[in-house]
């Protein structure tokens, strides 16, 4: 039997997300367990840092290091690690099982921590909207949910799957109200893409470290709790309905992701989105394709049309698009809506940024070679914001599409005109999500 002095050691694997809420729920208050390292992956930069004291608890007076995923099998055997726990989403089942390989062939047990150990319990009542995969439409319907909310008169309090990639003590707990707060917080282009658009639309927006402490702040100011998960992560909040969007045009990405398929078969409801771009062959595979693994699931279809403010200006003309950051990258997607709105305006040319590429942004391309002629928002740092600064400046084209969710002229001087291209979730039936949403708060209110 384990003692206190014979505490199993364990090393939790992560992006800058689920690896600390999995310690905080599940491992820090053990004195069973003593958590030697983080490891970082899928985000430049957030490796070398350290989980703080004040966080990690009074068995950590040090803290808990951060290091390169890259080091994982030399930390195990010099850590003498028992136990290594996969703590981060939106990774091919292929990708899992290298790394699992890799944790076994050091000699440890792998991991992966599920719900009931994992999510928290919540006062209110909760709606959770997560994926299939990166880039199904999600935040959008997020949105779409929260407005209704607001029509009806309820206070809805967005919770964001975390994106802590600065200092983590001063992100314990985040709410973001205005774009003052975005800036108070100096948040990334990633960031921005997720919290932008609620901003815009009255909705607050809590996010953070010590998710506990997070939803208890959210709480204080909601009627209901409305959980925006990232990638295609589980919720972090126990869910009294479970929404997962899927993509029409990734119809053979249902099974084939951690966790996204754990999530499709814990949907309440299934969003068949994107049918409005997609073939009804592709549509119908979806829905196989979920039915096969969730029989009792509500199927909801959806569209996600695009729009361009200034069709005029990018008809004839040598366009480069810069797409949803995410999405193209991890999200395997190699274009998004903004390639789209510039083919739809009947743009001359789609110039390809590798042209003109600064080094951050062609190790994007390197790193993610399915990308194909349009430029990720990638702004995780102040260099990256440059590098990107650079190539679309330093680009042969007339005018600037951009997909981003946020405000890139903003953040960065562009010295070309921009044409800001938004996408939106809509109803294609009755009574459709709204519906869903509507039972469902009547439930709650009975």
């Amino acid at each position: 039997m384990e003692t206190v002095n014979e505490r199993l050691r364990v090393v939790i694997m992560g992006a800058a997300g689920r690896e600390f809420h999995n310690f905080n729920t599940v491992y820090r208050g053990d004195p069973r367990v003593e958590v030697v390292a983080f490891t970082a992956a899928q985000i430049p930069g957030i490796g070398g840092r350290t989980y703080p004291h004040e966080l990690a608890g009074p068995h950590y007076p040090n803290g808990i290091p951060i290091v390169d995923e890259a080091e994982l099998s030399g930390l195990c055997r010099r850590e003498s690690v028992d136990r290594v726990v996969f703590a981060y989403s939106d990774v091919s089942y292929e990708q899992l099982v290298h790394v699992a390989s890799r944790s076994l062939a050091a000699g440890t047990d792998f991991v992966l921590l599920g719900p009931k150990r994992t999510m928290l319990a919540s006062n209110r009542p909760v709606i959770a909207v997560c994926a299939a995969r990166t880039g199904c439409g999600k935040s959008q319907t997020v949105r779409y949910i929260a407005d209704c909310l607001s029509e009806w008169g309820l206070r809805a309090a967005v919770i964001r799957h975390p994106m802590p990639y600065g200092d983590l003590l001063a992100e314990r707990v985040q709410r973001f109200a205005s774009r003052e707060d975005l800036d108070s917080a100096s948040c990334t282009a990633e960031e921005r893409e997720e919290y932008e658009p609620h901003i815009a639309s009255g909705h607050v927006v809590f996010a953070g470290v010590d998710y506990g402490e997070v939803l208890a702040a959210a709480e204080e100011k909601a009627d209901i709790v409305l959980w925006d998960g990232g990638n295609n992560d589980f919720s972090f909040i126990e869910p009294d309905l479970s929404i997962a969007v899927t993509d029409a045009l990734r119809p053979d990405q249902i099974t084939t992701h951690h966790p996204g398929e754990t999530v499709v078969r814990m949907a309440d409801v299934v969003v068949v989105n994107k049918v409005d771009a997609a073939s009804s062959a592709d549509v119908q595979q979806v829905v196989e394709a979920v039915r096969a693994i969730n029989p009792d699931t509500t199927f909801v279809r959806a569209a996600s049309p695009v729009s361009l403010e200034d069709e005029g200006s990018v008809r004839g003309k040598r366009v480069l698009v810069v797409d949803d950051g995410p999405t193209i990258t991890h999200g395997g997607m190699p274009y998004g809506a903004g390639y789209v709105a510039a083919i739809q305006a009947h743009a001359h040319i789609i110039v390809d940024p590798r042209e003109s590429a600064a080094p951050l942004i062609q190790a994007v391309y390197d790193r993610y070679p399915h990308i194909g002629r349009v430029l990720p928002a990638v702004g995780y740092s102040e260099m990256q914001l440059e590098a990107l600064r650079q190539t679309i400046n330093g680009a042969d084209a007339d005018v600037v599409v951009s997909a981003t969710p946020c405000d890139l002229a903003s953040l960065i001087a562009v010295l070309k005109p921009v044409a800001r291209a938004r996408y939106r979730y809509m109803e294609t039936e009755t009574p459709g999500l709204r519906g869903i949403i509507e039972a469902f708060v009547a439930r709650a209110r009975a």
